[in-house]
């Protein structure tokens, strides 16, 4: 579900989790976004961060725990051993 669709994240959450879905969605580090969001929010007047903040906190959806989900490895981590057995 990581790159599914839009949605406010549970991990990188700070406030409302607004900045961490969107920087987890297209893969951008979370906290240069936080960092570029609040410098562009306070040096221009014609962008109203915390006004575009709450229409994106009460548009954007909250990601959906998954209970169920693996987490971890996909694959089994192989050790010396086992690499050594299959080259034989």
């Amino acid at each position: 579900m990581a790159n599914s669709g839009l949605y406010r994240s549970n991990r990188h959450n700070m406030i409302a989790g607004v900045m961490g879905g969107i920087a987890e969605r297209f893969g951008w580090n979370v906290t240069l976004l936080r960092i570029i969001f609040i410098v562009v929010s306070c040096m221009s007047a014609a962008f109203p961060g915390i006004l575009v903040y709450l229409i994106l906190w009460l548009l954007i959806p909250k990601q959906e725990l998954q209970l169920n989900a693996p987490t971890g490895y996909q694959q089994p981590i192989k050790n010396i051993y086992e690499d050594q057995r299959q080259s034989r």
